[in-house]
């Protein structure tokens, strides 16, 4: 983490909808200059939490700061040093990529040049195309070149590549980037493991209001107690896996009974559990043992 003062602070985070506690008091830090993803299930709390950090939505309780500002007061100098991408968004179709751009350069003081904001969402192509004519990927470069026109400090990306096609996911994967290397900080919800194992500097993972697990996705895997072991069974030769919390008996088992046999072990390889075990097995739901018709 930075010394620098967060980017965005978030403390004892709550909101309820009537009965349902949509966040249950969370808390965590985003760095300047970090890619920080929250990932959960449909209903986890994420969308909550972020409209909570954009001004949109009020809190029930809890301390947030957003660039040193509380957002539900939206002030002025908040809203013009962050940029936002929401999940779907509406433009007037009878406008081209470069006219959108600059009208909404318009509405900030400091504003980056449309040209190179072009070339960073990959529009230079179709500067002068009449937004209808756009697909659907390069439509959502073009929300990525409206929220990065005013040239904020703090994007927040909900969902960015959600209904993308490989090739344009990996090419908002470029753009996302991008953003890091130009010293901007990025708030990202995606239901994509790989896009967060990817992108983000760090994750936390949110089921029912709560985080239940925090830090680089690399290190969620490594962190746990689980080992995965693989190897080719000499009389299938299918691929067989075991997870156990200490692989030393298991591989002393396998290695003897190959030498035994004066074979040599193929594909044999020892995995920590990747950040998608890991949010599987964090966010599954509970199995009941109940009889349906209880």
């Amino acid at each position: 983490m930075s010394a620098a003062a967060p980017a965005i602070l978030v403390r004892d985070l709550r909101k309820s909808y009537g009965s349902f506690a949509a966040v249950q008091g969370i808390d965590f830090d985003v760095a300047p200059g970090e890619v920080f993803g929250l990932l959960g299930p449909n209903g986890a709390g994420k969308t909550s939490t972020v409209e909570i950090l954009e001004g949109y939505r009020r809190r029930d309780g809890g301390i947030v700061s957003v660039l040193g500002h509380d957002p539900e007061r939206r002030p002025r100098d908040l809203r013009r040093r962050i940029g936002i991408v929401l999940q779907s968004t509406g433009m007037y179709r009878h406008i081209t990529v470069r006219e959108a751009l600059t009208h909404w350069a318009r509405f900030y003081p400091q504003a980056r040049d449309v040209q190179e904001v072009l070339t960073l969402a990959g529009l230079d192509e179709k500067a002068d195309a009449l937004a209808r004519t756009l697909s659907g990927g390069q439509m959502r470069r073009l929300d990525f070149g409206l929220a990065l026109v005013g040239d904020p400090e703090l994007i927040f990306l909900d969902e960015p590549t959600t209904g993308f096609d490989p090739a344009a996911r990996r090419a908002a994967w470029d753009v996302i980037r991008s953003l890091q290397d130009l010293g901007k900080t990025v708030l990202l919800t995606t239901h994509y493991l790989d896009e967060a194992q990817a992108l983000c500097d760090r994750v936390a993972i949110i089921k029912e209001g709560r985080i239940v697990a925090e830090g680089p996705p690399a290190e969620l895997g490594a962190s746990s107690s689980r080992y995965r072991v693989t190897w080719r069974s000499p009389d299938t030769g299918r691929l067989e896996t075991r997870e156990t919390e200490d692989p030393t008996a298991l591989l002393h088992q396998l290695t003897s009974a190959a030498l035994a046999r004066g074979e040599g072990l193929r594909d044999l390889s020892v995995t920590r559990p990747s950040l998608e075990d890991v949010y599987l097995e964090l966010t599954a739901e509970p199995t009941s043992e109940e009889p349906a018709n209880a």
